[in-house]
């Protein structure tokens, strides 16, 4: 079979989704791509890995010559909160990097993967129950990229038939990777400190509802969407997905069924609380449940439970590997 390409490997998305397409496709046939190299010799070992910078196009070609790439999962990306505090480099990736796979895609003929965001909606979209086509006018340098890139892969498919198709993420929590720069990351970071300190401060409103979904159902909605017959693909790109919708108090809640001690305290960042509050509280995900049979598996009790078992269990292994 052709090769699956996956750009910004080591990211949160990234570091489950390429094992997850191995696991699937076999481990040969996913090139994982990324500026930075493997932190330990188990990931650069376990299968083809390639340094690719998507702002310089030669990568591109150098990795595209080397192996027979059929379909890319575009992830490299600059996420909200670290964007908006270094937008020029947020451009260069996000745009520029996207440009160059899309051209390198075309070039080659493949099919293509590219994330979009509820970052590509704005204060003036509708909050509740946001629509699949609405307005969306962001006031973030992250959100702008988004919505052009979803304009451009549109463009690539109607212009040069590209198979280009994609999703809008909300909040994305994971275990496999620490926080990296979002505005929703709280909802990661919380749990490390509920499991080690009972304790955490949050830089968001108590009552700050986002639309979120555990890592496991993001990988598979990229998988699936990817799959899907395109006969039946009324939209291409952007598909509003969506599992759970909860604010910071509401998720410390859970917590607490595990914790009692748990307590949080807020000290809000007016700059991540504002990207916040011009996000849904919650999208509706209709056509991708129509269109190519969308439903997650993972709500919020089901989340947390796995999230704190799997987190305990490796920060006591970790704490029991420190020198005495």
């Amino acid at each position: 079979m052709k090769k699956i390409l996956v750009t910004g490997s080591l990211g949160q998305i990234g570091s489950e989704l390429v094992p997850a397409l191995r696991k699937r496709y076999g481990r040969d046939n996913v090139v994982a791509t990324d500026i930075r190299m493997p932190a330990t010799i188990e990931l650069r070992d376990d299968g083809p890995f390639e340094f690719l910078d998507v702002v310089d196009p030669h990568h591109i070609t150098r990795v595209m010559q080397i192996y027979d790439v059929g379909t890319v999962y575009h992830l490299a990306a600059v996420l909200s909160a670290t964007a908006e505090s270094r937008p020029n480099i947020a451009w260069q990736i996000n745009m520029n990097g996207l440009y160059n796979m899309l051209e390198a895609a075309r070039q080659y003929h493949c099919s293509m993967f590219v994330p979009s965001s509820i970052g590509a909606f704005g204060p003036s979209t509708p909050r509740d129950n946001t629509p699949q086509d609405t307005i969306q006018r962001p006031g973030t340098i992250y959100g702008v990229t988004k919505v052009a890139g979803e304009l451009l892969c549109d463009y690539y498919y109607v212009r040069f038939g590209l198979d280009t198709r994609g999703v809008r993420f909300p909040g994305l929590i994971s275990h496999v990777t620490e926080p990296g720069g979002g505005t929703t990351d709280y909802a990661v970071s919380i749990f490390y400190e509920a499991i080690k300190h009972r304790k955490f401060t949050c830089y968001l409103r108590s009552d700050t509802q986002l639309d979120m979904m555990y890592m496991p159902d993001a990988v598979r909605a990229m998988i699936d969407v990817m799959e899907a017959d395109p006969s039946k693909l009324v939209h291409r790109n952007s598909f509003n997905v969506t599992a759970m919708s909860f604010t910071p108090s509401q998720l410390a809640d859970e917590i607490r069924k595990h914790f009692a001690d748990f307590v949080i305290s807020y000290d809000v960042d007016t700059v991540r609380q504002n990207i916040a509050d011009s996000w849904p509280n919650y999208m509706d995900d209709s056509a991708a449940r129509s269109e190519w049979g969308w439903k997650p598996e993972y709500d919020l009790p089901r989340m947390t439970l796995d999230m704190i078992d799997v987190l305990s269990r490796r920060l006591v292994g970790q704490h029991e590997k420190q020198p005495s």
